[in-house]
């Protein structure tokens, strides 16, 4: 079993692009696992008919969705089914969630849904070849630095623009996992650059990869296609399988299997 985080500074397309990868992974026959790690819950919607609307209410056929909201409202007494939706392609999609706006920590949400699924068996039952962490980084503490932990991921990806304050954030997280390296925990994989096209963008990335020991493993353009398929409530790889941008997650989900250990699923 392949077990990868990806971190990335809010807003800079992480969901986006490891909805895609997921996405990819299945069609190529692997069987996936997704974990949102955000208090939005939003991180697998396009692989769910795109409803972050619902996802963020936490309701599902009119009961909880995260599993932040089963442990709150049901304590223990909710099975490992109640945590998963079943989306594209057969990805297991599990969303942590987060505590009510100004009340309690987002941390504990991810702390909480990862305690669970190993609870209740998940990586057993489910037996997924590749499981992805799609961890917000803005903060990198406490239950958002659980996926680097062990036992958890074993590789850490962080995505990041050309944009300052996304340098800065992928900074933080590389640095984290540089401080945590003595421990076993993850190591870092690579960059992922998500373009948005600004000034000097290549360097900065390639800068910030050198800095770090690492190197940048995909480069993703900014693309309209993107936007068309979240206006769908798809993944790229669903809606748009033939553009250029389905194949560029489609090389990014293999350049992840590779640096992993595994050639394929």
């Amino acid at each position: 079993m392949i077990k990868l985080a990806v971190y990335g500074k809010g807003g800079i397309g992480k969901s986006t692009t490891v909805s895609n990868v997921s996405a990819a992974l299945a069609d190529m026959g692997c069987r996936v696992m997704q974990i949102g790690c955000d208090p939005k819950a939003d991180s697998t919607a396009a692989l769910c008919g795109g409803v972050p609307d619902i996802a963020a209410a936490g309701i599902r056929d009119g009961g909880p969705v995260t599993v932040l909201d089963l442990v709150r409202q049901k304590k223990d007494d909710f099975t490992l089914e109640d945590m998963v939706r079943v989306g594209y392609g057969g990805v297991i999609c599990v969303e942590a969630g987060g505590p009510a706006p100004g009340v309690g920590c987002a941390g504990r949400g991810i702390i909480a849904a990862l305690e669970k699924l190993a609870e209740k068996g998940a990586y057993e039952v489910y037996r997924p070849d590749v499981v992805l962490y799609d961890v917000l980084g803005d903060v990198v503490c406490g239950g958002f630095s659980m996926p680097m932990r062990g036992g958890y991921a074993d590789k850490v990806f962080v995505i990041t623009s050309g944009e300052n304050m996304a340098i800065h954030a992928a900074a933080n997280i590389a640095m984290a996992v540089e401080n945590f390296k003595d421990r076993g925990y993850a190591s870092l994989g690579g960059i992922i650059l998500n373009r948005r096209n600004v000034k000097d963008e290549e360097a900065k990335v390639e800068e910030l990869a050198s800095d770090f020991g690492t190197s940048v493993i995909s480069r993703l353009d900014r693309s309209s296609v993107v936007q068309d398929a979240e206006e769908l409530g798809k993944t790229v790889v669903e809606a748009f399988p033939d553009s250029e941008m389905a194949g560029q997650y489609r090389a990014l989900a293999k350049a992840l299997l590779e640096i992993c250990g595994g050639a394929s699923c």
